[in-house]
């Protein structure tokens, strides 16, 4: 008889065992962050949505590399966002193939959404991620579920030493059948099983199978936006999940690891866990919208009472909120202001205090040693 290490192994695979109850807090919580963040986002004016769709699809694609050790350049992410989104600043950069790729699976999980999952469309997004059929230099085999005789591992190499085998997944043999098994799930059971417990339920599901020779963990967190669209009717990307997984991403490799080992089936901890992360995710977008309404009204006043500011003034206004109250390193100098602004030291001296005057800098420090910040007017609309 074989000895138990991992989740599909228990005679009770794949019945994962779930305590509602007690998820039932971290479920409404987060549930309450969801509707406050999209209820937010109908109040907010186009660009300011825009951007913060833009700022979504960015963070994802990032966060959803960084974790599987990829590094993309965040221009190549924003100019691939922004095509996607039909702005006219994303035809201005040259195409990056693995950025592209990324944002391809992201909207195809988006897309989807209203669609059954099927095997050709995992298919499909696993060799979207792999285009040229090789992850880095070694060549993969793209489109199909693995084949290959060796286990599947997830090892952390040792100098000298055997590697450390943190995980091992089913045989390659068994793929297609566990698939099979995880895809009728996952189309039976949307609207009969609750939206987040589905979510992280597919996400580790699909991790524990690991049927790709590569691309597992980004195709497993793409299931997740999907099953997260399905659940809140919406292809629209207000937050991202795989950006608060990468900041947490040692209790992520934690959680897995301690789920897939789960003897009895279990996996309320990783089903917790993982609400929690969808939780901290919907405040940080709906913190993020209340700053961009906050900014929003505080450029409304400042052209309604100084509309005569010129470029300059507007700019260094502008990195000096962004700077927030403790402002930029140093706090602006007049020398900051004609490296920041592109004016002569004249030119410098005489804007910074015309705002000075007109109440929307303070000044601290004499001499070589005069700094300046934004004005707490509430006339703006700026707490500091």
């Amino acid at each position: 008889m074989m000895r138990f290490m991992y989740l599909w192994q228990s005679s009770k695979w794949p019945h994962f065992k779930v305590d509602l109850a007690a998820l039932q807090p971290a479920i409404a919580a987060t549930r309450f962050s969801q509707g406050r963040a999209m209820g937010l986002a109908t109040h907010l004016q186009l660009p300011d949505l825009v951007a913060l769709q833009l700022q979504g699809w960015s963070d994802e694609a990032l966060a959803t590399a960084q974790i599987e050790g990829e590094i993309l350049q965040l221009n190549s992410v924003r100019a691939s966002a922004a095509r996607r989104l039909g702005l006219a600043d994303g035809k201005k950069n040259k195409r990056d193939a693995r950025a592209e790729a990324t944002l391809n699976l992201l909207q195809g999980a988006l897309q989807n959404s209203h669609r059954a999952l099927s095997h050709q469309t995992l298919f499909d997004w696993q060799a979207a991620l792999f285009p040229t059929g090789r992850s880095g230099s070694q060549k993969i085999l793209t489109g199909a579920y693995r084949t290959h005789p060796e286990p599947m591992q997830i090892v952390t190499p040792r100098m000298g030493k055997p590697d450390l085998v943190h995980y091992q997944a089913p045989a390659s043999k068994d793929v297609k059948r566990n698939m099979e098994l995880f895809i009728d799930w996952f189309n039976s059971s949307l609207g009969k099983q609750d939206g987040l417990v589905r979510a992280a339920l597919a996400h580790l599901w699909f991790e524990t199978i690991h049927p790709f020779e590569d691309g597992n963990g980004r195709i497993g967190r793409a299931l997740v936006e999907m099953a997260l669209a399905q659940d809140l009717q919406t292809e629209q990307r207000l937050w991202s999940l795989s950006q608060q997984i990468w900041h947490a991403r040692s209790a992520y490799y934690e959680q897995l690891q301690s789920a897939t080992s789960s003897a009895n089936m279990d996996v309320t901890h990783w089903v917790q866990w993982f609400v929690a992360c969808i939780h901290k995710a919907a405040d940080s977008s709906w913190e993020q919208m209340q700053s961009a309404m906050h900014k929003t009204r505080f450029w409304a006043g400042l052209r309604e009472h100084h509309s005569s500011l010129t470029p300059s003034q507007n700019k260094a206004i502008n990195k000096l909120y962004d700077a927030g109250p403790d402002g930029f390193s140093g706090g602006l100098s007049t020398e900051k202001y004609v490296n920041l602004c592109g004016v002569s030291r004249a030119t410098a001296y005489r804007e910074l205090t015309a705002l000075l005057e007109a109440g929307l800098l303070v000044q601290t420090g004499t001499g070589r040693g005069t700094r300046y910040q934004l004005h707490p007017s509430p006339i703006l609309g700026l707490t500091l």
